[in-house]
């Protein structure tokens, strides 16, 4: 199994989808991390996101921030950015 960018999955299938295409930096970082905080925890957000920017700061940013990415599909024109909502600690 290889953890290289793939175009194809066989992971569970997102619970939200959120299309950020054309959204600059940071609003996009913004916008998907509201969507997650919305989301019951566990659940999976698929994010798509442009090529260049959006894609090298998006992922880095959430990682920071604790939310841990399962995938990154490059599906020729945008990413898919797979993200699960994380437990929240008491």
């Amino acid at each position: 199994m290889s953890q290289s960018v793939s175009k194809t999955t066989s992971q569970s299938l997102p619970d939200v989808e959120l299309d950020l295409r054309g959204t600059p930096c940071p609003i996009n970082f913004v916008r998907t991390k509201l969507r997650l905080e919305q989301m019951e925890e566990g659940q999976l957000l698929e994010v798509w996101l442009d090529p260049g920017e959006p894609i090298e700061q998006v992922p880095d940013s959430l990682k920071v921030e604790g939310y841990p990415i399962e995938a990154l599909e490059d599906r020729s024109e945008f990413f898919a950015l797979r993200v699960r909502r994380t437990m929240k600690e008491t």
